[in-house]
């Protein structure tokens, strides 16, 4: 049934995902929602050089935030940066490279990061879609290590300092393709059977909805949100889907169409009148499950993933810090 699946994801997204969905879906936007001011708070974006991370980045700069922007390749980051600063005029705005498929690295960052700065919000941006498997130095599955395990290592390692600060957020941007994936625990490095770089994907979006909601639950003081983009023109969709590419270009969004959601749980008062561990999409909370699908998963396969992913951390953790 998967095909069914994938074609009921394919033609929603039509309909939802695109360019024109958000330019329906956006008349019941309230301006005023993000027109505020949030000097003295301080945000983290992780792949914050380009497409959504970047024009995440820029909206919070302009509204006089402070931001911190996690980026892998240093000269990329340096870039966007500069842009960033010479547009918003923002001079708080700080550069830290990271590489989220190393959990080693992660953990040496969150430790430092810990130590001098402060968080209001952290956003999960960072992702990647590798089309064929690959290792990590470590052993890892590319796609796992950096979507799934470097997002649940970043998160949990600054929640003690988020639990420190007033209107604490976490925000993952996530994917509409996590809709035809079921949680599955039992291969979560895609070891066995052929390779499929865009239901891998998928099925580490499913996992960062399954953290968003067990989070939630679990840190009562921090708002949790999990969102959708819709299929927005970015660097990321062109080079690792590019038939897509070609055959949507013209109907994507924007970067800062894609983006505009994000903004809308970092800043707006009103996302957090909404409870923790949603599911967003064009400012407003959508089902995690299609009608009829059978993505469910039990209570002990979501416990399961929380507790791999711990294994995974205190591993790395003692291996980043002997």
């Amino acid at each position: 049934m998967s095909w069914y699946r994938n074609t009921v994801w394919f033609v929603k997204g039509l309909r939802e995902y695109t360019r024109g969905g958000y330019e329906s879906a956006s008349k019941r936007f309230n301006p005023a929602d993000v027109e505020v001011d949030v000097a003295g708070r301080s945000f983290l974006v992780t792949g914050a050089n380009s497409g959504i991370g970047k024009a995440t980045a820029k909206e919070i700069a302009r509204r006089g935030g402070t931001v911190h922007l996690v980026c892998r390749n240093k000269e990329r980051a340096e870039v966007a940066k500069e842009e960033i600063v010479t547009e918003t005029g923002n001079q708080n705005i700080f550069l830290h490279i990271v590489d989220l498929s190393n959990p080693k690295e992660i953990w040496k960052f969150a430790e430092k990061f810990q130590n001098e700065h402060k968080l209001n919000v952290l956003i999960n941006n960072a992702g990647c879609m590798v089309n064929n498997r690959e290792l990590t130095e470590d052993g890892l599955e590319k796609n796992f290590a950096t979507n799934t395990l470097g997002m649940y290592i970043m998160t949990t390692a600054l929640v003690p300092l988020l639990e420190k600060a007033a209107d604490a957020r976490v925000i993952t941007v996530s994917s509409g393709g996590m809709l035809v994936q079921k949680l599955n625990v039992s291969d979560l490095q895609s070891e066995s059977g052929p390779f499929d770089g865009t239901m891998v994907y998928a099925q580490n979006k499913r996992q960062q909805v399954v953290l968003t909601e067990q989070w939630a639950k679990a840190h009562r003081n921090i708002h949790f949100s999990v969102m959708h983009p819709g299929w927005a023109d970015t660097p990321a969709v062109r080079s690792s889907m590019p038939d897509f590419y070609e055959r949507m270009k013209n109907s994507l969004r924007t970067e800062a169409q894609g983006a505009d959601t994000v903004l809308w749980l970092a800043v707006s008062a009103e996302a957090t009148k909404l409870p923790s561990g949603l599911f967003f999409q064009d400012r407003q909370p959508v089902p995690t499950h299609l009608p009829l699908a059978y993505t469910h998963s039990p209570p002990e396969d979501e416990e399961k993933l929380m507790e791999v992913l711990e294994e995974f951390s205190q591993k790395f953790k003692s291996a980043s810090l002997g």
